[in-house]
C-alpha cells in the first residue's frame, strides 16, 4: 500500500486542533471539524449493507477441521431477523440484558446484534471467568449483579457449571450441549422462527439513548464496573473515527481480528467499524500467547487485512514469526493500510523491529499508528492520522470530542466531554457523579501534554495513569507508565512486561516477567541482560525517578485469574504489587536474586 495516501486529504483528514486557554491555567483542546450526522442505532448499518451489498462477504470464522463459515450481509440480516423474532417470543424479563460468557463467534455475534436490533442491552463478559478457573465466585458476583434475561455460552461442557450455579431465573442458550442443561435451549432453535413485523415494530421504537450495550470495566481500578453504552455514543464514534480516516467510506476495511468483545477496543472499535463501513471481519480464533500465536498466523497467511489491529504484546509475538517468513510478512503487508496498537503502551524496540521488517519485506515502512479512550467513551477520543516516526504520540482530538487539560501532581490531567461519552454507571449513581467534574466532563485519570506546545496538531502525548504514579520518600515524582515503557524497551527482547516499585521507598524497582526468549535463558545470563540494561538507562541520565536502582525477575508469570493480565495481555500493575508484596520485600530487602546496575 503506498505511503502517498498519508497526504492525500481525500484518504485522510489534516490534523488539526485548536487551543482554547482558560483561566485557572487549565486548557481545552478539541477539532476544528464539527461532527457530521450518525446513524441512529447499530441496526441501521446491518439494513444499509443487506440491502446495498447482499452478497458481499461479512463474517468469518474456522471451524476445527479448518474449513470456514461464511456470512454475507444479507445472510447475517436475514439471521438476526430470525434470532431477534425469537427473542420476542421469548417475552424475555423488561430492561434485563442478554448476557454472552463465550469468545468471540459468529453465533455470539448473531444473537448479540438480534437483541440489539429489537432495543435489548447485551453484555459480553470475559470468558476467562469461567474458562480458566473453578473458582465462580467472581462470575457470580457479575450475573447477579447484571440480572440477566438471557445467559448465551457457546459450549454447557465449559460453560454450564459456572451458570448452573449462580442462582439465576433466565433463559439458557448453548451453541453445544444444550440436551445436557435443564431446561436450556440449543441456539439453533432461535433460527428456526421467521421475522414478523414485531422486529421492526421494536427495532423503529429504539433511540438514540436506547442502551447498546454494557460493558464492564477491566478492573485495573477495583471491582469493575458496569458501563452503559447507548446506540448514540458507538453510532457517533464510528462517525467521528470516519471522518478522520476517510478511507474508510471508499475501500470497506477487512479484519482478521481476536481483541474480545467484552472489551471496548474489540467490541466497539473494530466490530463497529466493519458494521458502519459494510467490511469483512475474519474472526481470528488466535490469541497473544505463545502457541496460541500461531492460530494467527495462520489466519493471516490466508486472509490479507487491509487494517491490522493488536496489543502490543500480540505484535511481539506475531513479530518473531513474521521475521522467520519473508513470505509470510509479504503477505501480511501487501494490502494494509496501517497496523493500528492500542490497549497499552507500545515499546519503542517493537516499534523499531516492526518496520525494519516492513522495510525489508516491502521496500517501505508502514503506517504505524495509534488511538486513545476508553470503556467509557466509546472508545476513541483522539486519533493520529498522519505519520509518526516512534512511539507515545496519541493523536489529536476526533471532531465532536472536547479535551480539557488539568494541571495535577506535576502532571496534566485530561479530561473528556463529547457525544461518545457514556452517560453513567448502570445502577450507580455514587461512582456516575464521582466519573464527572462540575462542567460535564468525564475523570478518565490518564496523563497528556502536548508534542509542541506551539503546534498543537502535531498531537497530544501519553503520559501514564495519574493513580498509578506515586512519590518516592525523597518527594519526587515516579510516572510509572512513562517509566515501564522505557524499561521494557531496554529489556528488549528478554522482558515480556515490567512492573514498577518505589511507593514509600528512596528508589525506584523493577519487577520483571521474562518472555519466552528471555526464559530460554540462565538465570545467570538473563540477570546479566537485565543489569546490563538498567546500567544502559542510567547512561541516558535522568534522576532517581527516571532510572530503576534494583530488578527482581519473577519466575511465575502473571495470573488472569488473579487478575494480573487481561485477556487483552497487559498487565495490571495494582493487582501485581498487591498480589506479590512477599517479592517487592525481597526486591527492597536485598536478597538473593536482586539485580543492580
Amino acid at each position: 500500500m503506498a505511503r502517498n495516501f498519508l497526504d492525500d486529504p481525500q484518504q485522510l483528514a489534516p490534523p488539526r486542533a485548536l487551543r482554547i486557554a482558560l483561566d485557572d491555567g487549565s486548557f481545552v483542546l478539541r477539532s476544528p471539524e464539527p461532527l457530521k450526522p450518525y446513524a441512529r442505532c447499530i441496526g441501521e448499518w446491518l439494513d444499509r449493507w443487506a440491502a446495498e451489498t447482499p452478497d458481499a462477504p461479512a463474517f468469518s470464522e474456522r471451524h476445527a477441521d479448518g474449513s470456514w463459515r461464511r456470512l454475507s450481509w444479507r445472510e447475517t440480516r436475514e439471521q438476526v431477523g430470525r434470532i431477534a423474532q425469537s427473542l420476542l417470543g421469548l417475552k424475555l424479563q423488561p430492561q434485563a440484558p442478554v448476557v454472552v460468557l463465550s469468545d468471540n463467534a459468529v453465533d455470539h455475534l448473531l444473537l448479540m446484534l438480534a437483541a440489539m436490533h429489537v432495543g435489548r442491552a447485551v453484555c459480553t463478559v470475559s470468558s476467562a471467568y469461567c474458562r480458566l478457573t473453578t473458582d465462580h465466585t467472581k462470575i457470580h458476583g457479575i450475573l447477579n449483579t447484571l440480572g440477566p434475561a438471557l445467559v448465551y455460552a457457546s459450549d454447557a461442557k465449559v460453560y454450564g457449571p459456572a451458570i448452573a450455579s449462580a442462582g439465576l431465573h433466565a433463559v439458557t442458550v448453548f451453541s453445544q450441549g444444550a440436551e445436557t442443561f435443564p431446561g436450556a435451549l440449543a441456539f439453533d432453535s432461535l433460527l428456526r422462527t421467521a421475522e414478523g413485523p414485531a422486529v421492526q415494530a421494536a427495532f423503529e421504537a429504539i433511540t438514540p439513548d436506547t442502551h447498546a450495550k454494557y460493558l464492564l470495566t477491566s478492573g485495573s481500578t477495583g471491582h469493575p464496573k458496569v458501563v452503559i453504552n447507548t446506540h448514540r455514543m458507538l453510532c457517533a464514534n464510528q462517525q467521528m473515527v470516519a471522518q478522520a480516516w476517510r478511507f474508510l467510506d471508499q475501500e470497506k476495511p477487512v479484519l482478521v481480528d481476536w481483541l474480545p468483545w467484552s472489551h471496548t477496543f474489540g467490541g466497539n472499535h473494530n466490530l463497529n467499524m466493519v458494521l458502519r463501513n459494510g467490511g469483512h471481519l475474519v474472526i481470528d480464533e488466535g490469541r497473544p500467547a505463545p502457541g496460541l500465536i500461531d492460530k494467527s498466523a495462520r489466519n493471516l497467511a490466508e486472509i490479507q487485512p487491509t487494517i491490522y489491529f493488536n496489543v502490543p504484546k500480540g505484535l511481539d509475538l506475531l513479530l518473531p514469526i513474521l521475521e522467520a517468513d519473508d513470505a509470510l510478512a509479504r503477505r501480511f503487508f501487501e494490502r494494509l493500510r496501517v497496523v493500528f496498537y492500542a490497549g497499552a503502551a507500545l515499546p519503542q524496540a517493537t516499534w523499531d523491529r516492526l518496520q525494519a521488517l516492513a522495510r525489508r519485506v516491502r521496500g517501505a515502512e508502514v503506517w504505524l499508528t495509534t488511538s486513545w479512550g476508553s470503556t467509557e467513551t466509546s472508545p476513541a477520543i483522539t486519533s493520529a492520522h498522519w505519520w509518526l516516526d516512534k512511539a507515545g504520540v496519541i493523536g489529536v482530538p476526533l471532531p465532536g470530542a472536547e479535551l480539557k487539560f488539568v494541571p495535577n501532581g506535576g502532571k496534566l490531567e485530561m479530561r473528556v466531554r463529547g457525544v461518545n461519552v457514556f452517560p453513567g454507571y448502570r445502577d450507580a449513581p455514587h461512582l456516575t457523579a464521582q466519573a464527572f467534574d462540575a462542567e460535564g466532563y468525564y475523570c478518565i485519570g490518564d496523563a497528556g501534554l502536548l508534542a509542541d506546545e506551539a503546534h498543537p496538531e502535531r498531537g497530544v502525548v501519553f503520559n501514564g495513569r495519574v493513580a498509578e504514579d506515586f512519590k518516592l520518600t525523597t518527594g519526587t515524582w515516579v510516572s510509572v507508565g512513562t517509566l515501564r515503557v522505557r524499561v521494557v524497551s531496554a529489556l528488549a527482547p528478554y522482558a515480556q512486561d515490567v512492573v514498577i516499585t518505589g511507593h514509600d521507598r528512596d528508589q525506584v524497582g523493577v519487577l520483571v516477567f521474562p518472555s519466552p526468549a528471555g526464559a530460554q535463558l540462565t538465570a545467570e545470563a538473563l540477570a546479566d541482560h537485565v543489569a546490563t540494561a538498567l546500567r544502559a538507562l542510567k547512561g541516558e541520565g535522568g534522576g532517581s525517578s527516571q532510572v530503576p536502582a534494583r530488578a527482581l525477575v519473577l519466575t511465575e508469570p502473571p495470573s488472569a485469574d488473579a487478575g494480573e493480565i487481561t485477556d487483552k495481555g497487559y498487565i495490571n500493575q495494582r493487582a501485581v504489587l498487591a498480589r506479590r508484596a512477599e517479592r517487592v520485600q525481597q526486591l527492597y530487602a536485598g536478597g538473593p536474586g536482586v539485580i543492580r546496575p
